[in-house]
């Protein structure tokens, strides 16, 4: 039978319960256990899909294109299992869920309420994951903080769950912050226990209490957590911060959490084979050979959040060549003609990441006029492919006023536009190209050489798209259509062949990368960023 762990988190927010849980997911992986995760958000927005980076980071798209939390990437790029649309859910899907079903009869006149039929949508739901993956263990995060309104029904929703499957096959871990008074020199345990208290009350007993903190605790701390908090003393589990999060399952692993989790679930394992991991933690860990400078030119980069997977994913790459990837977080609206020198000189290499909207969009038209000028590695992704394609259209292929039609809906010569049958009189939410599309690579490209095969399947999460009405003139001028739908009718790609490297994706790369595994583009930037920086 499946096994169900759930992770909530207390005293604070931000305690960094899905590093806690992506980990615990690395380590039952490793001991050979099929792992599914998923996180419950309890805001009411029905996905992250239309909120404000700087309100919640990035979106991340899973394969079956649900937009999703940004723990979600933690979970994928630790654990390395493709998540699904049963991976996420807050508060405004279900509601939507129950109402649509409520509008269609589903209940039989019934009064609807919050129980039974709100939490048995949330059961439901956590259900399905492990039905759906086929997974002996499912991490389900709870979003928020225990006490907070909005979660409430998750957390009845899952004691439920616990009572239906039984003891032996649910477990509850609590992630809470043990401060440190610099005053008395002391770290305190009593926030853990007004938050256990807080947790018990709503009928749910933590059976592990992960502890964070900033410095090693003292073992007093441990023996009156396990004694106030009704936990066996192995139950009590210390999680430092560290400054390579890819070190936490190994750090965590140091308490034998595993066998722990293990051992509560009556989960028959071998240990945990962690040499991979382990070797590269230590690479990561180890001497740099090299530094290279990034320039990453966006609009929200006063919340680093906003880009994490770009930002792992370039990190990623330079673990594999055992280099140090300093990104300089460059804002696109600081650019202008009379300062884009001085801001972007010095840099081997410049990546303009996806984005909505025309702010800062002429500052990243010269970050990729500048790069293309002076030779720069250039990496656009989702809009910063189309920002490469408007540049080129501009300054090489002679149509100065080319421009996207997210921009500006009057311009005459909108190289970036909706596609026929695509219609712009649509709401906000839920219209985008998601998900998993393949595309045909060109062969003879830099495409082709950074992935060595001939067709891909990579993520989206975009509304426009390449105008074909452009496609000869932009090709005749020297621009490269690298990679195409299957049926020839969208441009996935373009760049600039005869150059190391100036590639713009339609989709989303940084998706798919993971800290052992670095995604062939962002390999390929970096690789020509190491030869750009040596020259």
């Amino acid at each position: 039978m499946t096994k169900y762990i759930f992770v909530t988190g207390g005293v604070v927010s931000g305690l960094g319960k899905g590093i806690t849980a992506a980990s615990l997911g690395r380590l039952l992986k490793a001991r050979g256990l099929k792992v599914a995760a998923q996180k419950l958000d309890p805001y009411i927005n029905v996905d992250p899909g239309t909120m404000s980076p700087y309100q919640h980071g990035e979106v991340y798209v899973t394969e079956d294109g649900a937009e999703t939390d940004l723990d979600l990437g933690h979970y994928e790029r630790f654990i390395d299992e493709d998540l699904n649309k049963y991976s996420n859910l807050t508060t405004g899907k279900v509601y939507w869920n129950v109402l649509n079903k409520e509008r269609r009869g589903e209940y039989l006149g019934s009064t609807v309420q919050v129980i039974p039929h709100i939490t048995n949508e949330i059961k439901e739901f956590v259900y399905s994951v492990g039905k759906k993956t086929g997974a002996d263990v499912v991490i389900t995060e709870i979003g928020g903080t225990i006490g907070d309104i909005e979660s409430q029904p998750f957390i009845e929703a899952v004691r439920q769950i616990s009572l239906e499957v039984g003891r032996e096959n649910s477990l509850f871990i609590h992630v809470t912050l043990v401060p440190y008074l610099q005053g008395s020199g002391e770290h305190k345990s009593k926030p853990t226990q007004h938050s256990v208290k807080e947790l018990q009350g709503m009928g749910v007993n933590p059976n592990i209490i992960v502890l964070r903190c900033d410095e090693p605790l003292e073992e007093s701390i441990f023996q009156k957590i396990a004694l106030f908090c009704n936990v066996r003393s192995d139950c009590v589990i210390e999680n430092v911060t560290l400054p390579n999060l890819y070190e936490a399952p190994l750090m965590l692993e140091k308490s034998e959490f595993s066998r722990v989790v293990c051992r509560e679930l009556s989960i028959n394992a071998p240990e945990p084979d962690l040499t991979e991991w382990e070797e590269m933690v230590r690479r990561i860990n180890g001497a740099r050979s090299h530094c290279v400078e990034i320039g990453l030119v966006g609009k929200y980069v006063g919340l680093h959040d906003a880009y994490l997977s770009v930002a792992e994913a370039l990190h990623h790459a330079g673990y594999c060549f055992n280099v140090h990837v300093n990104i300089r977080w460059i804002d696109s609206e600081d650019i202008r003609e009379d300062t884009a020198d001085d801001i972007l000189s010095g840099l081997d290499g410049i990546i303009v990441p996806g984005g909505f909207g025309s702010r800062g969009a002429e500052g990243m038209i010269l970050s990729a006029k500048y790069a293309r000028e002076n030779g720069v590695p250039y990496f656009g992704i989702c809009l910063g492919m189309q920002i490469a394609v408007i540049e080129f259209a501009r300054n090489v292929a002679g149509i100065p006023d080319a421009n996207s039609g997210e921009f500006d809906e009057q311009c005459r010569n909108k190289v970036i536009d909706f596609m026929p049958g695509q219609s712009d009189d649509v709401d906000k939410g839920g219209t985008l190209r998601l998900g998993a599309y393949p595309c045909v690579i060109a062969p003879g490209t830099v495409m082709e050489k950074c992935y060595g095969a001939s067709e891909i399947s990579e993520r989206h999460r975009h509304r426009y798209e390449f105008n074909n009405d452009y496609r000869e003139r932009l090709s005749a001028a020297g621009l490269t259509l690298s990679g195409m739908s299957p049926d020839g009718r969208l441009v996935e790609t373009v760049e600039l062949t005869r150059r190391p490297f100036f590639v713009g994706v339609q989709y989303h790369p940084e998706f798919k990368s993971r800290p052992n595994r670095p995604h062939p583009l962002f390999r390929g930037f970096i690789g020509a960023a190491i030869a750009r920086s040596k020259e």
